[in-house]
C-alpha cells in the first residue's frame, strides 16, 4: 500500500485541489474571509506539490544537485513530509482556525512563505530553476502574505506559526543532511 502512495500520491493532489477548489464558491458565501484564506492553503500547496514532484523532480534536483548525487531525499521522505506533514499541518491549521480562530493558524501561511524562501535561496545559488519555484514564487508568496496580513494576530501568535513551521523545516533539512552525511561516510 505504501509503495502505491508513493507512486501515485501527486496525481491524487491534483483531483484533491481541484475538488477543494471546486468547494470555494460555497465555502465563500458563509465563512469569514479569514477562514476561507487558511481553507484555501491546502489546495495551493497541493498545486505547487504537482510543480515540484511530477516525475520525482524535486527529489531528484536535491539529491543531484544540492547533494552532488547522495541521496539525501528518499521516496518516503518526499510521502511523509508532503502528505503527512504539509497536509496534515493545514488540514490542523484549519480546524484550529475554526474552533480557537485564525491567528492560532498562522502556522499554513508561514509554512508557504518559509517554503517559497526554500525554493527561491537554491535558484539563485544555483542561477537555475527548482521544482516547485514557479508556483513558489507566483502562489505561495501572495497566498501567504495576503493571509498573514489579513488576519489580526499577537506578535505570539505570529512567532509560533513562524516557528512550527521553520522547526518543520529544519528537521527536514537536517534529515537530509544527516541521510547525505551517511551516505558519504558508507562510500
Amino acid at each position: 500500500m505504501l509503495d502505491l502512495l508513493t507512486r501515485h500520491w501527486v496525481a491524487g493532489a491534483v483531483f484533491m485541489a481541484a475538488a477543494l477548489l471546486a468547494l470555494v464558491p460555497l465555502l465563500a458565501a458563509d465563512w469569514p474571509l479569514a477562514l476561507l484564506l487558511i481553507f484555501l492553503h491546502s489546495p495551493g500547496y497541493m498545486i505547487h506539490q504537482v510543480e515540484e514532484h511530477t516525475g520525482d523532480r524535486f527529489r531528484t534536483f536535491v539529491n543531484q544537485v544540492i547533494f552532488g548525487g547522495r541521496e539525501a531525499l528518499t521516496t518516503g521522505d518526499v510521502l511523509w513530509v508532503n502528505c503527512g506533514a504539509v497536509w496534515g499541518i493545514d488540514l490542523i491549521a484549519l480546524y484550529m482556525a475554526w474552533i480557537a480562530g485564525p491567528a492560532w493558524a498562522l502556522v499554513a501561511p508561514y509554512l508557504m512563505l518559509v517554503n517559497s524562501i526554500g525554493h527561491i535561496g537554491p535558484a539563485l545559488r544555483f542561477r537555475s530553476y527548482n521544482p516547485g519555484l514557479v508556483t513558489g514564487i507566483v502562489l505561495f508568496i501572495p497566498l501567504g502574505l495576503v493571509t498573514v496580513l489579513a488576519i489580526p494576530a499577537t506578535a505570539a501568535q505570529h512567532a509560533l506559526g513562524f516557528g512550527v513551521s521553520l522547526l518543520l523545516h529544519v528537521i527536514i533539512a537536517a534529515n537530509a543532511i544527516r541521510r547525505a552525511s551517511h551516505a558519504r561516510a558508507v562510500a
